[in-house]
């Protein structure tokens, strides 16, 4: 069954397969943190990003079809994706960035890798906020033009498809059934809710370069582990995986697409400290995936412009970080 695409969320339902077959996943707003040698809490949500198909934004002479999703982010803006699942059913989530597994680094494969365990469970893996590094942290996901060496895809291929692929594969309905009656209705962590700046209003400053095609670059450090899958293999309907398929646009430009405002530009780190708003952190050494990624050697989003001689982060104050609350145990 298509995708449903509201104004802020994506919305994948199988109720062919099972009425609880049912998960959203919003791309959230949030701080970008400072590129330096700290690592930083997960930063709260400041609202979710706008979604728009590209049949309504966009001709297709920029090879896009009119089912993808479109999503403005202001350059060397931050974000991170949220998965929920009202009723708690499983789901297996692989997420491809320029053409990279998010989880691996290795090249997005057209198949599931069961060995390799190129993917994530939801609800287990309540958020990501970045490109895995290692069991502990993420390199956290910015905006960033394309065909410039500052995406994590370019970094490790040398191109980048200026896509972000997401798979989401249900749980088979028998396993669920089954499930139901001894179920333990444990609540599942809600996302960082934390602040929303929709009373700091920033002026809007378009790229300089103009650039409309945007990647995802990585940023500073961020603590946050991955959760080892563990459903059996064979638990999963493969046969039923649904797509979706996000194109990122300047959001100096999406008022010429939409006909409406973009988001204000995130607050500065300055402006987020000074409102105290709370981090957090979700941690389980039990479920932590071990060893590094691909992304563990490449190079941060700051470090590749001090090679170019540029300042792609205009706003990098390092800071002390609060103490975050851990939520999840």
């Amino acid at each position: 069954m298509p995708v449903t695409v509201t104004e802020r969320s994506l919305d994948f339902a199988f109720p062919e397969l099972h009425a609880d077959a049912r998960l959203r996943i919003n791309v959230m707003r949030t701080l970008r943190v400072p590129d330096d040698d700290t690592t930083y809490g997960l930063p709260p949500g400041m609202g979710t990003f706008e979604l728009r198909t590209a049949a309504d934004t966009w001709s297709r002479a920029h090879g896009w079809t009119p089912t993808d999703v479109v999503l403005p982010m202001w350059q060397a803006e931050a974000a991170w994706f949220s998965f929920h699942c009202p009723s708690d059913y499983p789901f297996l989530v692989r997420i491809s960035v320029g053409g990279v597994n998010a989880v691996t680094g290795e090249d997005f494969a057209e198949e599931i890798d069961f060995f390799g365990e190129d993917y994530f469970e939801v609800p287990e893996q309540p958020w990501l906020d970045g490109f895995r590094v290692d069991a502990t942290t993420v390199r956290q996901f910015v905006a960033m033009p394309l065909g410039r060496g500052y995406t994590a895809a370019e970094q490790l291929t040398g191109d980048d498809d200026g896509s972000i692929r997401i798979e989401v594969t249900p749980l088979r309905a028998d396993v669920w059934e089954e499930r139901v009656a001894a179920r333990h209705d444990i609540a599942t962590p809600g996302m960082p809710a934390g602040a929303v700046f929709d009373g700091l209003l920033c002026e809007g400053v378009p790229d300089p370069d103009g650039a409309t095609g945007m990647g995802l670059g990585a940023g500073g450090t961020i603590t946050q582990s991955i959760a080892t899958p563990v459903e059996p293999r064979g638990n999963w309907d493969t046969t039923a995986t649904s797509r979706s398929t996000l194109r990122i646009v300047n959001s100096a430009d999406w008022e010429a697409l939409t006909g409406t405002r973009p988001h204000h530009e995130p607050p500065t780190i300055a402006e987020y400290v000074e409102h105290g708003y709370p981090w957090f952190e979700w941690y389980d050494d039990s479920l932590a995936r071990q060893g590094d990624s691909k992304f563990s050697s490449i190079k941060t989003v700051k470090e590749i412009g001090a090679e170019k001689g540029e300042s792609p982060l205009p706003d990098n104050t390092s800071f002390t970080p609060p103490q975050p609350h851990v939520v999840g145990s």
